[in-house]
C-alpha cells in the first residue's frame, strides 16, 4: 500500500514478552472472553498483562469492537475472515526486515510504548525493554530508520535521560478527558508547553482535531496549537487519518492531505489506509 513506515503499538505479556497490540485490553479485539471466561478483572475488562504469551497465542484476534459488541469499522475486514494471532513486536522487526529485503524497500518503524506507567505498576518496564528489542532489531541510532512515540511526557523525558536512547522520539498529544495518561495535554498545547518540547523530542503526533477549528462558513482554520507547532522546529505527524471516519470539515482524505501539507505543514500523517493518504500526497 505504499506505507513508508508500519506502526506498532506496544503492550508486555505476564512473562515479559512484547506484543504489537494497540491497547492494554484484549477482549474488544479477540476471543478472549470465549475462551477465558474466568479471567476478567472486576471492571469486566480483559488484560493482555494477566495472561502468557503462549496464552494469548491461543486467541484469534479480529476488527476492533465497541462496549456493545458491534465492529467500530464494519466495513472493513469481514467478520466470518480467516482468524489472526497476537504476534510479538520482535516477530515484526524480522518481518518488515524481511520485507524490505525481498522488496528493496526500506519502510521503516514507528514504534508506540503504551501506558509505561501502567506497566511499571505491573512490574515491568516497557521503555527499556521496547528500546532493547529494536536494539536487536539494529536500531540504536537517531538515522536509524525508526520513530519512537509515547503519550507520556514524562517517559519521553526518562526515555532521553535516564535511558540514554539515541533514537527520535515523538510526543503523542491526546486530550485530558481520554485519561491516557497523567500528563496535562492542554499544557503542552501552549506557547511554553511546544517550546519545552522542542527541547526533548524530535516531532509531535497531535490529534487531527486538536490542529483546526471550523470558520463561520464551516471551513477549517489552522488552530492555535497548529500555528505553535508550524513555527516551531518539530516535526509534525497528526493522527489518524481515516477515509471511513473522516474528521467534521473535511470531505475527503485529498481534503485533509491538502490542509495538513499546504496549511500547517505536517511532514507525515498516520493514516488506516496509507495507499489513499499516499495518491492525496502524490496528487498536490
Amino acid at each position: 500500500m505504499g506505507a513508508d513506515y508500519l506502526e506498532q503499538d506496544v503492550v508486555s505479556s505476564s512473562d515479559g514478552h512484547l506484543l504489537v497490540l494497540h491497547d492494554i485490553h484484549i477482549d474488544r479485539v479477540s476471543d478472549a472472553a470465549d475462551r477465558f471466561p474466568q479471567r476478567a478483572r472486576e471492571d469486566g475488562r480483559y488484560y493482555a498483562v494477566d495472561f502468557t504469551l503462549e496464552e494469548l497465542r491461543k486467541l484469534a484476534l479480529r476488527e476492533r469492537r465497541d462496549a456493545n459488541g458491534q465492529p467500530v469499522y464494519p466495513g472493513r475486514y469481514a467478520e466470518n475472515g480467516p482468524a489472526f494471532r497476537v504476534h510479538t513486536l520482535d516477530e515484526e522487526i524480522r518481518f518488515i526486515n524481511g520485507l524490505n529485503g525481498s522488496t528493496g524497500r526500506n519502510v521503516g518503524l514507528y514504534t508506540e510504548i503504551k501506558k509505561p506507567a501502567w506497566h511499571r505498576e505491573h512490574g515491568i518496564d516497557l521503555s527499556a525493554a521496547v528500546i532493547d528489542s529494536l536494539a536487536q532489531g539494529g536500531y540504536t541510532h537517531a538515522t536509524d530508520n525508526v520513530w519512537l512515540q509515547c503519550f507520556d511526557a514524562d517517559e519521553n523525558r526518562r526515555i532521553r535521560e535516564e535511558l540514554d536512547c539515541s533514537l527520535r522520539l515523538v510526543q503523542l498529544v491526546a486530550e485530558n478527558d481520554w485519561q491516557e495518561t497523567s500528563t496535562d495535554y492542554d499544557a503542552l498545547k501552549t506557547e511554553e508547553g511546544v517550546r519545552g518540547l522542542a527541547k526533548n523530542v524530535d516531532a509531535v503526533g497531535p490529534w487531527i482535531q486538536q490542529l483546526y477549528r471550523l470558520d463561520a462558513n464551516g471551513l477549517p482554520v489552522l488552530s492555535d496549537f497548529a500555528c505553535r507547532l508550524r513555527d516551531s522546529a518539530l516535526d509534525c505527524h497528526p493522527y489518524t487519518l481515516r477515509s471511513d471516519d473522516l474528521p467534521p470539515g473535511f470531505n475527503s482524505v485529498q481534503d485533509v492531505i491538502h490542509f495538513m501539507k499546504t496549511e500547517l505543514g505536517a511532514s507525515a500523517v498516520f493514516a488506516d489506509q496509507p495507499d489513499l493518504a499516499r495518491q492525496a500526497i502524490i496528487g498536490l
